[in-house]
């Protein structure tokens, strides 16, 4: 029979990995949409449609993407971490589970990293000067913010798929 502790210790597990795996749709659901989606659309638009597109629904849209990376990389740590706790994930000797969930949690805080640090600071100041340029009626000026920004989602896209393989590994696949 089950401890209570033991209980509560499936329960949150269950929760954390819940919303771990909901935030990260979100977040890889919304990466691909960036890349294969709205990027090509926004080479294709007209010029009048971009101030609109860019000032309304890219700031939304990044909304959801940067807190849906946070959520998901608190909570995949938070599982780590738990899992460390209980002796799930060691690395003397390393099991192929802690190799594999831990090689897909590093791509994941990379591609974290990349959402917080590069990508979300360049959008923000191409939101805002777009916000200027229509209040003024000039010209955005934004020099290469906007190719420094796609260059890191393209590289989140390109680090999604090895990431979300070694996370799906990690309980699936024995390595000897």
């Amino acid at each position: 029979m089950m401890t209570n502790s033991l209980l509560n210790s499936i329960g949150v597990e269950f929760l954390l990995r819940w919303i771990h795996i909901m935030a990260g749709i979100t977040w890889i659901g919304l990466l691909y949409y960036f890349n294969f989606v709205q990027t090509p659309f926004m080479g294709e638009a007209a010029a009048a449609a971009k101030p609109e597109i860019t000032t309304k629904l890219v700031p939304r849209a990044l909304w959801w993407f940067r807190w849906s990376a946070m959520v998901t990389f608190l909570v995949g740590w938070l599982i780590v971490i738990k899992k460390i706790g209980e002796g799930s994930i060691s690395l003397s000797p390393p099991s192929s589970y802690s190799v594999s969930i831990l090689l897909g949690g590093i791509l994941g805080s990379i591609m974290w990293f990349n959402v917080w640090f590069i990508i979300w600071p360049n959008q923000r100041v191409i939101i805002e000067a777009t916000k200027e340029a229509v209040a003024k009626g000039g010209t955005v000026q934004v020099g290469n913010r906007p190719r420094i920004a796609m260059l890191a989602s393209r590289t989140n896209t390109m680090l999604s798929i090895p990431m979300l393989f070694f996370m799906a590994a990690a309980s699936h696949i024995q390595w000897h």
